[in-house]
């Protein structure tokens, strides 16, 4: 079997975990892509779309709380993997809308048989305005037409 290259968007305000996780997936044979926090991942978004996204939950600005959820309204086709260092048993918080859920800590292994068990998912129908994220973004907040903005506590990860 032929391994498909995917490209992948890994979102996390640690730069050292955001460097890390591109060098491996680039020598995997990813096209690999990086932002430091929500605003910055639709930015590249908009910009170009993405096969998986990566993002950590706790992240200052817009959460990966948020992030997600934008991502699974306007972007159901995208698989997402949710990761955060806060949950002690692996375990997905409740409310995140992720396909998966990678425990930080738990080694590259971890995340490399979640993303074999993804490309054997089957992927969502894009929604039908997925080409365009039609979003208007400032430092302060974010509007999202036809779609209600959530705010979640931030946690320390």
């Amino acid at each position: 079997m032929a391994r498909t290259n995917k490209e992948i968007l890994i979102v996390d305000d640690s730069l050292a975990i955001r460097t890390s996780m591109s060098i491996v997936f680039k020598e995997m044979g990813h096209r690999v892509r990086i932002a430091e926090d929500g605003f910055a991942a639709l930015r590249q978004v908009r910009q170009d779309i993405t096969d998986i996204l990566i993002t950590d939950l706790n992240m200052p600005g817009m959460s990966g709380f948020e992030l997600l959820y934008v991502f699974r309204q306007r972007f159901p086709a995208i698989q997402t993997i949710a990761m955060s260092g806060s949950s002690s048993r692996g375990e997905v918080f409740p409310g995140v809308v992720a396909d998966a859920f990678f425990q930080k800590g738990q080694g590259i292994e971890g995340l490399m048989r979640i993303m074999a068990r993804l490309a054997q998912t089957e992927r969502r129908a894009p929604h039908p305005s997925s080409a365009v994220l039609p979003l208007r973004m400032n430092e302060a907040h974010i509007t999202l037409p036809r779609t209600q903005a959530l705010r979640f506590p931030a946690r320390n990860a």
